[in-house]
């Protein structure tokens, strides 16, 4: 265990010295700000790496994203704010808070939305939120906002109840589409195109699926086939030989 823990303070070391005054000249000019457009490139770097389910390739982008808490913590700790022990002792006394019925002897919370529930509880009183919804950050991207929304919206007892109500709801959300396509609403046709999506992302969450990684494979899927086909295209081909085209590209 103490050559392990060796191996995160090596880490800590390594990140001083690259801000340090004969480190990096790109890492030294680095700021909160610079870097973080990378945090979110690792992320989802990472999901890439689990959906391809390839063990070398998780463990490179995991690191990759503790590096980028690394590097936050130096900087700030170069400002006098906190460094990267602050953040873990934060995060160890969080984890022991939050679960009481496993670390103290609350244990009424026997199922998991039990402690979705108390969580949610418990954040809202600890930031001071007027609602349950304030803690979704709105930088996310949209469909992963939505299904942190339907899930924080759960915890309070608002959700269907049965898939069926949700797929009623996304059936009508469709025919309120295809009316604004009718009619020519174009401002009408946005919201309502919303309100489907919204309406799919909360199947998905029943299902126990993340809908913007359920798209993101699907983008992926579009890429893999399109490729396939994409030579055989031109302007001149009609809508059924592209379908035509398409249908080979699956098999």
């Amino acid at each position: 265990m103490h050559s392990k823990l060796k191996e995160f303070n090596k880490l800590i070391k390594l990140m001083e010295i690259l801000r340090g005054e004969n480190g990096c000249p790109w890492d030294k000019k680095q700021t909160h700000k610079t870097i973080l457009p990378y945090l979110l490139e690792e992320a989802y770097e990472l999901i890439d790496a689990f959906n391809k389910n390839k063990k070398e390739e998780i463990i490179e982008e995991l690191g990759d994203l503790l590096l980028q808490v690394i590097f936050h913590s130096q900087i700030a700790k170069e400002k006098g704010k906190f460094d990267i022990y602050d953040v873990l002792k934060n995060l160890n006394e969080k984890l022991i808070k939050r679960h009481p019925h496993v670390f103290a002897d609350k244990k009424g919370l026997k199922k998991d939305w039990h402690v979705r529930a108390f969580w949610e509880k418990e954040k809202k009183i600890e930031k001071k939120r007027t609602s349950i919804l304030d803690g979704v950050p709105s930088a996310l991207p949209s469909l992963l906002r939505a299904r942190r929304l339907i899930s924080k919206a759960r915890s309070t007892g608002f959700y269907w109840h049965k898939e069926k109500s949700i797929i009623n709801k996304i059936k009508e959300e469709l025919s309120e589409v295809i009316d604004a396509l009718n009619k020519k609403r174009q401002k009408e046709l946005k919201e309502e195109i919303g309100d489907l999506l919204f309406a799919i992302a909360a199947l998905a969450y029943y299902n126990g699926i993340d809908p913007e990684n359920a798209l993101h494979l699907t983008n992926n899927k579009f890429i893999k086939r399109f490729k396939k086909i994409e030579n055989k295209l031109n302007s001149e081909l009609n809508e059924k030989a592209i379908l035509k085209l398409w249908e080979k590209s699956k098999k």
